[in-house]
């Protein structure tokens, strides 16, 4: 596990993308793990600004993201298809038919699973995964005591992540109950992994998943099992490193 401290998000965010963009340059058919929340979208806005002045493409990118809520409209403004939309996938070249959201729509959310999972082995598995952490260690919707031989399922949200996305929301009660998301070892099968750890409140998450014991009551801590991290953490989430 390769650890890089910046001095701030913003040379946190600049460093993600200049490794995504390398990425991106060398395989454009690269398939990319994407994720939402505060923590990725500077390095979204990096990336758009590095394709504006034309030094990437995404033409040939085929992306998938790492979850979805559980009966969100697509046009919902807290919806993951609204937020890539919104901070990367309207800003960039990339096709529409490579676009890859999980449906928390779909009449059968079991073979929606399936079918997502299907389609990440039929492409190749995903070349590099963005993840953020939660202040509980998840990874994804991951929440502690997840399996991690676990595949793309359906998942109940832990009350203290709904807790910490609500601030997204009018309320807490407007928060889904549920989601659907990549599982651990759908995480695991990506060649390499990006984690970015951002602010204080996220310093104990990552000093127990860089240097903690490998527990399912910290999903995060199975990164250490991987042979391919960077973990990219600014000032205040090192805290304990």
């Amino acid at each position: 596990m390769k650890i890089i401290t910046t001095e701030d998000y913003n040379e946190l965010s600049e460093k993600a993308a200049k490794i995504i963009a390398r990425k991106l340059i060398l395989k454009p058919k690269s398939i990319l793990g994407l994720a939402t929340g505060s923590t990725p979208i500077g390095t979204y806005k990096e990336l758009i600004r590095l394709y504006n002045e034309k030094i990437i493409s995404f033409n040939e990118a085929i992306t998938f993201n790492l979850d979805e809520y559980y009966d969100l409209d697509y046009e919902n403004v807290n919806s993951y298809h609204y937020f890539m939309n919104k901070n990367l996938f309207s800003s960039i070249d990339i096709k529409k038919e490579n676009i890859n959201i999980p449906s928390g729509l779909a009449e059968s959310l079991e073979k929606e699973c399936e079918s997502y999972e299907s389609k990440i082995e039929s492409c190749g598995g995903v070349d590099i995964q963005i993840l953020g952490i939660g202040r509980n260690g998840h990874i994804g919707f991951n929440e502690p005591h997840c399996k991690f031989g676990s595949t793309t399922h359906v998942v109940s949200l832990d009350e203290d992540t709904r807790r910490a996305n609500s601030r997204f929301f009018r309320n807490i009660e407007e928060v889904p109950k549920k989601a659907i998301t990549m599982g651990i070892k759908t995480i695991m099968n990506a060649k390499e992994i990006l984690l970015l750890v951002s602010g204080e409140d996220k310093s104990k998450a990552i000093y127990e998943t860089v240097y903690g014991n490998v527990t399912e009551s910290v999903p995060a801590s199975v990164l250490q099992l991987h042979p391919n991290v960077t973990v990219i953490v600014d000032k205040k989430g090192a805290k304990f490193l």
